[in-house]
């Protein structure tokens, strides 16, 4: 299979665990080495600002759109020529949301998102839930985000793929022992709509939480195009064009639906 010029890249390492100098020491040397290796795009965890599993700190620590993390993040993106999506803590007047942010390598926000599927006792506890899609175009491609357990839900990458969307960014915080959702989710979104989906989680862990890494980058023919183990990684991968997939790889099905 042919390749294109455009790669992105996604970062799976240790939570900052609510440490901000830590969190951007980090953000600043992976982006640059994605940079380094020609990716116009990376992808760090769920709310790796300030951390995820910082139960006490979601809400005291939480940012405004525009605030000081999204401003810091628009500077480094521009000045490295290279594109930042992350997951981080904002706060709208009362409400707190688990959001991500996508950042084009000119340092534009091209995105905003709200998690619509809390997950847990903990999520539930703090953040409001999203409810609406962000699509945007990068590099002449439909794209969008999700985060974490939104994926796991055909209804919305369907909802995505309706609006045209073929690449998708997901920043997660998938703990271990769901290894299913990377192994077999993740590639059967990508194979049912025809998507690359990048799918960018923790190692380590965090307090009681242990995470399961596994992040991956995945095309439409559920081709791994690049896939972590459970260590610090960065993957970088390049996504395929459309014209160059080969049509007897790829799902019908959304054309052979018969609904009953």
């Amino acid at each position: 299979m042919l390749r294109s010029d455009l790669k992105i890249a996604a970062y799976q390492g240790p939570s900052p665990q609510g440490d901000d100098a830590s969190a951007f020491d980090a953000i600043e040397y992976w982006s640059a080495k994605a940079a380094t290796r020609g990716a116009s795009m990376i992808v760090f965890s769920e709310l790796f600002l300030p951390g995820y599993n910082q139960p006490h700190r979601h809400n005291p620590m939480a940012q405004p759109q525009g605030g000081p993390w999204e401003s810091r993040l628009s500077r480094l993106a521009k000045s490295l020529g290279c594109g930042i999506t992350i997951g981080w803590s904002e706060r709208c007047g009362d409400q707190v949301y688990n959001a991500a942010s996508t950042f084009g390598p000119d340092g534009q926000k091209l995105a905003h998102y709200r998690k619509i599927q809390l997950w847990g006792d903990m999520e539930r506890g703090i953040f409001s839930p999203g409810n609406a899609y962000a699509t945007f175009t990068f590099a002449g491609k439909e794209c969008a985000l999700l985060i974490c357990y939104d994926i796991e839900f055909p209804q919305h990458v369907r909802a995505l793929q309706e609006r045209g969307v073929e690449l998708l960014f997901v920043p997660t915080a998938n703990p271990a022992g769901f290894d299913h959702v990377a192994d077999i989710m993740v590639p059967s979104r990508a194979a049912e709509c025809r998507m690359t989906i990048a799918y960018a989680n923790y190692c380590g862990s965090e307090g009681y939480l242990r995470y399961g890494g596994l992040s991956c980058v995945v095309g439409p023919e559920t081709t791994f195009l690049a896939k972590a183990r459970n260590d610090e990684t960065l993957l970088v991968a390049n996504v395929p064009n459309y014209a160059d997939l080969s049509e007897k790889l790829l799902s019908t099905q959304l054309v052979d639906y018969q609904p009953i």
